[in-house]
């Protein structure tokens, strides 16, 4: 370290059971982190903050309007832009000694070893099941630690899996508590059961907290628990996690000795492929022929933001109206990014729907590709 070194550091530095060696750990360090939203941003300004040298960034979204009420390492002047790539620029004049690597494509189940394979740790704020699946599968698989945090609405957790235990062994994983899945439609996003603007800020510091303890070797990690945070009443609570043995990637039999499609893995009975998509282009030439019937299944808000037209039923609300919806024609189904969409089409594919039609990209392709005068959100 030099004297700049010496003065960032100079709070950490002077904790006793930290000192030098421990920022000498930080500065030696590398961590991927997954996702710069609402989880990330915290992530990534602590760790910054801090001295980690090496961060990587995997993001491929851009920063919205909706984003700001908890991404705050955005602004309103940098909507439309690259997550991945505005953070490493912020987060370089926060610490400018730091080597910032950014990626700007989804992490899948083709990059994810190679992503993963030059970091010592992984620190994972996404907000989806398949992802969640395959970052644990491939630390475990690489050996690498995984601090994980999840939110919704009031609620938080956090634990640290895989972490490498003094007798070689390491601590239990992801699997270990959700072996698999749940179905599909009981997974709501952010989008449709909100989350309170701090909540991410509070558990994206505990997750930053852990990755410092995990580097530094100091403390006592949450390998083996699950601690759950309530903003409401503020009450906390751990969760301890065993090894299970019918665990399918780390149990006594396992299953699972690569990477797989975690997107049909995590939509269980549903076949991804069997649900058609259309681009922004093609129902745009329906849309001015009159021949196309379209059901939007975003929030009343959002759809006052922008819409094109098409009748509104939430998706909470897809089922108990689904009379409203014609089997006779095909019908395009759209939100904002074609998540929600997709995760309708999935409903009443089981309620025997056969002709239903996913908007690929949502509002926002239509925005971006169709009329860029559109309010973007």
């Amino acid at each position: 370290m030099n004297k700049d070194d010496l003065l960032r550091y100079n709070r950490q530095i002077i904790i006793p059971e930290f000192g030098e060696s421990g920022q000498q750990k930080l500065i030696d360090s590398s961590v991927l982190v997954i996702g710069a939203g609402g989880l990330g941003a915290p992530i990534l300004q602590y760790l910054s903050a801090a001295g980690v040298g090496r961060i990587g960034i995997v993001d491929f979204d851009e920063v919205s309007l909706s984003n700001l009420q908890r991404q705050v390492l955005f602004n309103t002047k940098e909507i439309g832009q690259s997550k991945a790539k505005t953070a490493s620029e912020k987060l370089s004049l926060l610490n400018p000694s730091i080597q910032f690597d950014v990626y700007e494509s989804p992490i899948n189940s083709l990059n994810a070893m190679k992503l993963i394979e030059p970091y010592d740790l992984v620190v994972d704020g996404s907000d989806n099941l398949p992802t969640r699946y395959l970052v644990n599968d491939a630390c475990f698989l690489l050996q690498k630690p995984l601090v994980y945090g999840a939110i919704f609405r009031f609620e938080g957790q956090v634990s640290v899996f895989n972490a490498l235990k003094t007798d070689g062994s390491r601590g239990p994983n992801y699997r270990d508590l959700f072996p698999t899945p749940p179905p599909p439609e009981m997974v709501p996003s952010c989008s449709e059961g909100g989350v309170l603007g701090v909540l991410p800020g509070i558990i994206g510091s505990m997750m930053a907290n852990e990755a410092i303890k995990l580097l530094v070797g100091m403390g006592e990690l949450l390998s083996g628990k699950l601690f759950v945070f309530d903003a409401l009443d503020f009450s906390t609570f751990k969760l301890n996690i065993e090894a299970n043995p019918d665990n399918p990637i780390s149990g006594q039999h396992p299953t699972i000795k690569e990477l797989i499609d975690y997107e049909a893995f995590c939509m269980g009975a549903v076949k991804q492929e069997s649900i058609k998509e259309i681009s922004v282009q093609e129902l745009k030439e329906r849309l001015d022929k009159g021949a196309v019937e379209l059901i939007d299944v975003r929030e009343d808000y959002e759809y006052e933001i922008a819409n094109l037209g098409g009748k509104l039923i939430p998706l909470n609300k897809v089922l108990s109206r689904s009379n409203e919806i014609p089997k006779d024609k095909e019908v395009v189904m759209m939100c904002k990014m074609g998540g929600r969409s997709k995760k309708a089409i999935e409903l009443l594919q089981k309620e025997g729907f056969e002709n239903l039609i996913n908007l690929k990209g949502g509002i926002t392709a239509w925005q971006q590709e169709i009329d860029s005068s559109m309010k973007a959100y």
